[in-house]
């Protein structure tokens, strides 16, 4: 196992650099790097106004690139968001969302049965085309067992797990987390993968670091193409952060989780420049969903002026930081408010790459080049939808958003202490039943109202002119959508992580239960 210290990352690098001694030639197609953070809200940054300070190295890559404050995820939840990065869709779309009651959010514990179906076409392997060299370091989510793993969807490479970091657990009852070299385990998580519940002390970031620059650096010296996919999760409950970085933020252990991921950007995007490929690299930062609130105050970030947090389709649960960074392509120091997606990057993607999108099913993401190239101040005048689980639950076009349903959370987890709006309930908003406004939805303008407080009265010409403009928006997304089968509503105790490829080797593997299936109960 390779830990690393800031010290050697510092020699790592400088032998790297003396090694190459000849800047690489721009290639047609450009290397490409997503970095994915987990539960981070847009009010964690410094440049969105956190007084804390924690990320001077995000906030010098948007003053060097396109800060993009407009940007959104396409679920409030981990799995199904990173499902519809890789596949360009939504999650009704792609199959990552539950029919086992209605709106309810579902992702990939380790006792889910499915996981990222074999219809769906994921970004690495359309890259594939271009010869493009495919890796991703962190988080995957997108399913455990063997086929669902990035290996056999497209990726030539992983260091990382396939579920969150949750435990330790008793071995008898469920086996703590694996993390993967490749297609075998090197270990589980809280045993040779050490995360300490009482300091929050943890290496893995480190790890993570040091895995995307030896990734960059072997794919650089090969003249290869190369799509990384950086995601590490240590700003997702239990956070974490490695020894020099504990206790040096203003915000507790979720802050320094925040300075060491910051600390992490900044080396990677100053050894793409010390290896002479940052004119040939796009770089995108951006997270999965909003700030976990529920985890607060101490475990959770911030989203800024937006209203609730991670499982809301309110703007603080789907709002995301976004960043773009291609020196020379780029035009630093801009900022575009153009409605984005992450399920654009899919499609943008493979345009910087020179692939056609699949022509064979129905793609969500846009092609953001002529944004990001300057060749247009905006795009068309896009939708966003807000989807939880099977349910569309509001519509963002142009500054106005319009809600059809709402819901926070149910009483019974509320009263349990599950508060996914802490202190900004507003009646008839935040509810803790699900209420329909379908005949008569509920609508802010994002603009005058980022916090989506002050409803438009519906008595008002402004009312009813911008519903005429949404209403046929709505009608025609439904009238096309085609819902795949569900990939999240079943359980079973015998698909947990007892016996991952490459145990037997260790001497890591558990005794799997008998099976027992039944269907996934998902509360929120």
């Amino acid at each position: 196992m390779r830990v690393m210290s800031t010290v050697t990352l510092t020699l790592f690098c400088a032998i790297i650099c003396c090694a190459l001694t000849e800047k690489p030639s721009n290639v047609s197609s450009p290397n490409i790097i997503i970095m994915l953070m987990d539960d981070m809200g847009w009010g964690d940054l410094g440049l969105f106004g956190q007084p804390s300070k924690e990320t001077p190295n995000l906030d010098a890559m948007a003053a060097q690139g396109m800060l993009f404050p407009n940007f959104y995820t396409a679920n409030p939840l981990c799995s199904p968001s990173r499902a519809a990065l890789l596949t360009g869709r939504l999650p009704v779309r792609n199959g990552f969302y539950t029919t086992n009651a209605h709106a309810r959010n579902a992702y990939t514990p380790q006792e889910i049965v499915g996981g990222i179906s074999k219809d769906e076409i994921l970004l690495p392997q359309l890259l594939k085309k271009k010869s493009y060299v495919s890796k991703i370091v962190g988080k995957w989510h997108l399913g455990h067992r063997q086929k669902y793993l990035p290996l056999e969807n497209g990726f030539d490479e992983w260091f990382g797990a396939p579920d969150c970091h949750f435990g330790p657990y008793n071995s008898s009852f469920k086996p703590n987390i694996p993390v993967y070299n490749n297609s075998e385990m090197l270990g589980r998580y809280y045993e040779e993968f050490k995360i300490d519940r009482k300091t929050g002390e943890s290496n893995l970031t480190q790890m993570y670091l040091l895995e995307g620059l030896d990734f960059i650096h072997r794919q650089t010296e090969a003249r290869q193409p190369f799509f990384l996919y950086w995601a590490p999760d240590a700003t997702h409950s239990p956070v974490y952060a490695s020894k020099p970085f504990l206790g040096k933020s203003q915000r507790g252990r979720y802050g320094d989780a925040v300075m060491e991921l910051d600390y992490s950007v900044g080396q990677m995007l100053s050894f793409l420049q010390s290896l002479g490929v940052e004119n040939n690299t796009f770089v995108f930062f951006t997270s999965d969903n909003g700030a976990a609130l529920m985890s607060g105050p101490n475990e959770g970030g911030s989203n800024g002026p937006f209203l609730c947090g991670k499982e809301t389709t309110f703007e603080g649960g789907m709002r995301e930081p976004a960043i773009a960074w291609w020196p020379g392509h780029i035009k630093g120091g801009t900022v575009n408010f153009q409605l984005a997606n992450v399920m654009d990057l899919f499609t943008t993607s493979l345009a910087l790459a020179g692939i056609s999108p699949p022509d064979d099913r129905a793609l969500d993401g846009l092609d953001l080049t002529p944004v990001l190239l300057n060749r247009s101040h905006t795009l068309q005048n896009r939708p966003i939808f807000y989807y939880r689980g099977n349910e569309m639950m509001a519509v963002r076009l142009g500054q106005y958003k319009a809600h059809y349903w709402t819901w926070s959370n149910s009483w019974e987890e509320f009263k349990k202490g599950i508060d996914f709006c802490p202190g900004q309930e507003i009646p008839s908003v935040t509810t803790h039943d699900q209420k329909e406004h379908t005949l008569q939805p509920i609508l802010f303008h994002l603009g005058r109202d980022p916090g989506e407080k002050f409803p438009i009265s519906v008595l008002t010409k402004e009312y009813q002119d911008v519903l005429s403009r949404i209403s046929p928006v709505v009608e025609q997304h439904k009238k096309m959508l085609v819902p795949a089968v569900p990939q999240l509503n079943m359980c079973d105790m015998a698909v947990m992580n007892w016996a991952p490829a490459g145990c037997e080797k260790l001497g890591k593997c558990l005794k799997v239960p008998k099976s027992e299936p039944w269907k996934c109960d998902w509360p929120h």
